[in-house]
């Protein structure tokens, strides 16, 4: 975890922004997308960087273990196990458990990319 600027004016969703080799990401609360209570963020916190088709971003993570390579036949789509779920494209099914797949470009809406925008302009 790294020192996060706030940032006046982002959406609830954005924490702040910081600085990756000189860049201004924002950083993703992803507890608040999903409607989830909060937790404290302590140094030993870790940031996932990952790139959208308009800005890079940095998610908050609870945990990051390693990366997972997956064929597209493995994922099922989430229309086919839950129509009408946000934020969630697809599904993997591991021996321990799920993984949700994000479609990041669609998970700021276009009222948040444009609050972003102006907040990160604004700054």
């Amino acid at each position: 975890m790294v020192d996060v600027t706030s940032l006046p004016r982002a959406p609830d969703v954005v924490l702040g922004v910081i600085n990756v080799q000189g860049r201004v990401i924002p950083v993703v609360n992803l507890r608040r997308r999903f409607h989830l209570p909060e937790r404290d963020t302590f140094l030993t916190g870790q940031l996932v960087i990952a790139h959208t088709a308009r800005r890079p971003v940095a998610l908050i993570v609870d945990a990051a273990s390693g990366v997972l390579e997956y064929s597209a036949d493995e994922a099922v789509g989430a229309r086919d196990i839950v129509p009408g779920i946000e934020h969630v494209e697809g599904v993997v099914k591991l021996a321990d458990g799920l993984v949700l797949i994000h479609d990041l470009d669609k998970f700021l809406s276009l009222e948040e990319e444009t609050a972003l925008d102006r907040a990160i302009d604004g700054a």
